[in-house]
């Protein structure tokens, strides 16, 4: 986290949305430097958390401990409450100290990936209501085509999670379509085509951000 500068009132919360290989992790250290030139204090998190809940969690997409899609999404409710209310680094105390928060997915991660086997309402239900869980200024979401996701998560990483296959990611990519229309009227989305070079991708992002300001 960098305090260089500060900001009055409350921060902004943020969420980096995407598929698997769509470039979240570039464009969210993008986003912060952009913020942090403009003299915003930025705090940049990610779910699951680094918390033994985050671990188990972490275990599950591995495919090392297998779970059912109800307990790894009660793990990833448990896990988020911790992430927003926690003493120390929770999302909650940082917006209140007027610190800009950008997280590396959230729930709608948890509609659109447990959505797949899972009953969305519950999961909607779940997490929109709970008292403990703070609702987003803004989720950004690279779409990208699920063709190209895969050829990168192939070219970059050793490994695969449960969800990273082409075929997941399609599915995915509809899923959270279809709840972004379903929850269009309380949330406030921004899909943003990731396609393009990295500069023409950071600047629609920031495009992006700037309305909430």
């Amino acid at each position: 986290m960098h305090e260089k500068n500060t900001t009055e009132g409350r921060g902004k919360f943020i969420v980096l949305e995407g598929l698997d290989g769509a470039g979240k992790t570039t464009h969210l250290r993008l986003l912060a430097k952009a913020l942090e030139d403009k003299g915003r204090r930025v705090y940049v998190t990610c779910e699951p958390t680094s918390t033994v809940t985050g671990g188990l969690i972490r275990e599950a997409l591995s495919g090392a401990t297998p779970r059912c899609t109800e307990e790894l999404a009660a793990l990833f409710l448990a896990d988020r409450i911790n992430h927003n209310m926690n003493p120390i680094n929770g999302i909650k105390q940082f917006l209140e100290r007027g610190i800009d928060v950008i997280s590396d997915r959230y729930y709608y991660s948890s509609f659109a990936y447990q959505g797949l086997d899972s009953d969305i309402d519950w999961l909607l239900e779940c997490n929109l209501n709970c008292p403990a869980i703070l609702k987003p200024d803004l989720c950004l979401f690279l779409d990208l085509d699920p063709k190209i996701c895969a050829e990168r998560i192939s070219s970059t990483r050793l490994t695969k999670d449960i969800f990273e296959t082409e075929e997941t990611i399609r599915k995915i990519r509809k899923r959270f379509s279809e709840v972004f229309e379903k929850i269009a009227d309380t949330e406030n989305i921004a899909v943003v085509n990731a396609e393009g070079t990295c500069e023409e991708v950071a600047e629609k992002v920031l495009k992006a951000v700037n309305k909430i300001f």
